[in-house]
């Protein structure tokens, strides 16, 4: 073994405790840096020559150390379990932010709720009722039911513009998924050509595991480990990247909300399709919650509200069929479609003079002031089985859904806080942890240096002083 042996040994030790350094130094750069994962020097000591040359020995002791490694901190399994619950907590935030959305546009409770309006509309009858005689309490009558048919038109324009925006949405979220599917084939490329090279990839793992957990919370997606650092990313089955090369999605399905029946389950559903292809992608998160939007939950309370409106017509034509004008003529239909089929947004007011108001249940001649049918009227709104009831009890069951997916929201809000605050005690840069390091490597390198002065003046002693002394 070479006298100058232990002066490699040296010189190791400062070139790993210098990388050892300069990777805490980035570490400490990227305290708040997204998606940067701490970074560690694997050293490994340089073992002695196991087959030494000829009329050589080894003294078994080694060559220094080797820091040629710099490995990112990960929890693979911790990963996946972020991507499931970043998935289950994005679709439950659209789902909620849906629910909410649905109950702005009925107001309730408020003034300005059609609960309210279906109450003044009752009220009108019954003054009505109260003075047959009065032109003014009549006319008062067919104004409620104008502010009426309004509320339900409002109601129906407000779903269906929610209907509109999400689906919009999903249609830019679509877009950013293909995008980011794109740039995680290309960062894969590029990792194992530098894993092929032993060239570091480590930032560039970084850069695609935060389009991944992206990708888990826009569309469900999860990644399978391939060969030289490759990761593949699977959506509902469906290879979204494997290796370098990405698969798009498209929007497909109707859009018209009209045309969904969701009890059904019929009609052209809004779904999300592997382009080219005709292969539907089951995907989860935000996408999977506008999914539902799309064709459960603004579909099931428009159809409910169009049979609202239907059975407003159908009752109160049939009641004001059996009565009697001012002018004893039999009462016309109050309540029809502006064109179409009758529903929510087509309901108009047909009766425009007050005259033409069937108060009365008795047939009399001109001048007829019965209020027999106006009374019967106006208890619609009390009845059981009524439209009121029938409204009534949408209105709870919205709120009942808005509640359950609000709580389940605020319980995978906590789960999902608690998975990533494990995620981050793994990768995530601790600043106590990281000073220690420097520390320790200060210390390491100080000694080696130490260790390449102690050599020189042994060697100094041995080459220039040694056999001096007699001459």
């Amino acid at each position: 073994m070479s006298t100058f042996s232990g002066l490699n040994a040296a010189t190791t030790a400062l070139w790993a405790n210098r990388r050892g350094l300069d990777v805490t130094g980035q570490n400490i750069a990227n305290v708040n840096t997204e998606g940067y994962s701490r970074q560690r020097v694997d050293m490994a000591a340089v073992g002695g020559s196991a087959v030494p040359a000829f009329f050589s020995t080894s003294s078994g002791i080694g060559q220094g150390v080797n820091a040629d490694d710099v490995i990112r901190i990960r929890d693979a399994f911790l990963e996946g379990r972020g991507h499931t619950e970043h998935a289950n907590h994005a679709q439950l935030v659209a789902e909620t932010d849906a629910f909410e959305l649905v109950e702005q546009a009925f107001r309730e409770p408020g003034d300005t709720g059609i609960q309210k309006m279906l109450a003044e509309t009752w009220s009108s009858w019954q003054d009505v009722a109260n003075k047959p005689d009065d032109l003014a309490a009549r006319g008062a009558v067919l104004k409620r039911l104008d502010t009426l048919v309004g509320g339900l038109h409002f109601s129906q324009a407000q779903l269906d513009g929610q209907w509109d925006q999400t689906r919009e949405n999903l249609a830019v979220l679509v877009d950013d998924v293909n995008a980011a599917a794109e740039n995680i084939a290309t960062l894969n490329v590029a990792i194992r050509r530098a894993t092929q090279a032993n060239l570091p990839s480590n930032d560039l793992a970084d850069q695609r595991d935060v389009l991944i957990m992206k990708l888990a919370g826009q569309v469900g997606a999860t990644v399978r480990p391939g060969e030289d650092g490759v990761l593949n990313v699977v959506v509902g089955g469906l290879g979204l990247v494997t290796g370098g090369t990405a698969t798009k999605l498209r929007l497909a399905g109707t859009d018209d909300p009209a045309t969904i029946d969701p009890k059904a389950g019929t009609g052209d559903l809004v779904r999300l399709m592997a382009d080219p292809g005709d292969f539907q992608v089951r995907v989860a998160g935000t996408a999977a919650g506008q999914l539902n939007s799309l064709n459960v939950i603004v579909p099931t309370h428009r159809k409910e509200l169009d049979g609202i409106a239907s059975d407003l017509a159908a009752k109160l034509n049939a009641a004001h069929a059996d009565g009697f004008d001012l002018d004893g003529l039999a009462g016309a239909p109050l309540l029809g479609s502006s064109g179409g089929p009758l529903t929510a947004s087509s309901l108009t007011v047909l009766v425009t003079d007050p005259r033409g108001v069937a108060a009365s249940s008795l047939e009399l001649p001109a001048g007829n002031l019965g209020n027999g049918n106006a009374d019967r009227i106006a208890r619609i709104g009390s009845e059981v089985t009524g439209v009121d009831a029938r409204y009534r009890g949408m209105i709870v069951e919205l709120g009942v859904q808005s509640a359950v997916s609000q709580r389940n929201l605020d319980i995978q809000s906590s789960i999902t806080t608690t998975v990533d605050a494990a995620r981050d005690s793994v990768a995530g840069v601790n600043l106590d942890e990281e000073l220690t390091n420097m520390l320790s490597y200060q210390h390491a390198y100080s000694a080696a240096g130490r260790m390449i002065t102690a050599i020189d003046e042994a060697l100094d002693v041995l080459i220039n002083r040694t056999g001096l002394v007699g001459r």
